[in-house]
């Protein structure tokens, strides 16, 4: 599970713990948790949203919610001036033990992106899942569940009836939305399908009034490249922490 978590000195910025708002905002009606710790359903996402660090009820909560034995992640801005002194996540208790580390980033849209809708691009849902999970299973753009689509819009390319290339909306935070699950089959790579679906879900984020963000690990150097070629900018780096609960 996932945990992106606000800083802990000055800022309020919805981007900077995007699970959070999204469980309490867009997505309430399928968060589990209580006033401290949200998460989504097993079937529909790992995200785990966490409203303060500075609360020493925060862990029963994660206890609770998340349960004893389980695994999940924390996400971070990468400042020294969050979390423990350096910026890898707040400061555990004995026993909770730290499982992996990973850099990332996020992106958010400048008025360069020029959004548009896709007249290839179709709508999937319910019906398309085995098919959505098993591009996902082929590419591994990152997490997808057999009910993650009921997070946002998802949209795809077919060719002679096979899924060969999808995208879609998956946190929602406030104004912003996050364009997730971008997957294209390694034989139609190179052909330009990626970038029409982005800007295919960015043009429908805009027009509902929102404004598009990203998320890609660090050494993901070359999908970073081309979201910033479509007017993408670096907001800020991550640090993805895994913890395992007593």
């Amino acid at each position: 599970m996932t945990i992106t978590t606000p800083p802990v000195l000055g800022g309020s910025d919805v981007r900077d713990n995007a699970a959070w708002h999204s469980l309490t905002g867009a997505h309430a009606h399928l968060a589990i948790g209580d006033d401290l710790v949200r998460r989504y359903p097993d079937d529909v996402a790992g995200f785990v949203g966490v409203r303060t660090w500075e609360d020493p009820a925060v862990w029963d909560s994660l206890t609770t919610v998340v349960g004893s034995g389980n695994e999940f992640s924390i996400s971070t801005p990468d400042r020294a001036d969050v979390g423990g002194s350096d910026g890898a996540g707040p400061v555990l208790p004995e026993g909770w033990v730290r499982t992996f580390g990973g850099a990332g980033v996020q992106l958010v849209e400048t008025d360069r992106l020029q959004p548009r809708p896709d007249d290839e691009a179709i709508e999937l849902g319910e019906a398309d899942v085995a098919d959505m999970l098993a591009l996902v299973e082929r590419n591994r753009p990152g997490p997808f569940r057999p009910r993650t689509y009921l997070l946002g819009r998802y949209i795809g390319i077919r060719r002679d009836g096979r899924l060969i290339a999808m995208a879609g909306e998956r946190l929602q935070p406030g104004e912003w939305t996050e364009i997730s699950a971008v997957a294209t089959d390694e034989a139609y790579r190179r052909q330009g399908l990626a970038s029409r679906l982005v800007l295919d879900v960015a043009f429908h984020i805009q027009q509902r009034g929102g404004r598009a963000m990203m998320h890609a690990a660090a050494s993901n150097v070359n999908a970073i490249a081309g979201y910033e070629k479509l007017g993408f900018e670096l907001r800020q780096r991550t640090n993805f922490t895994g913890v395992r609960v007593p």
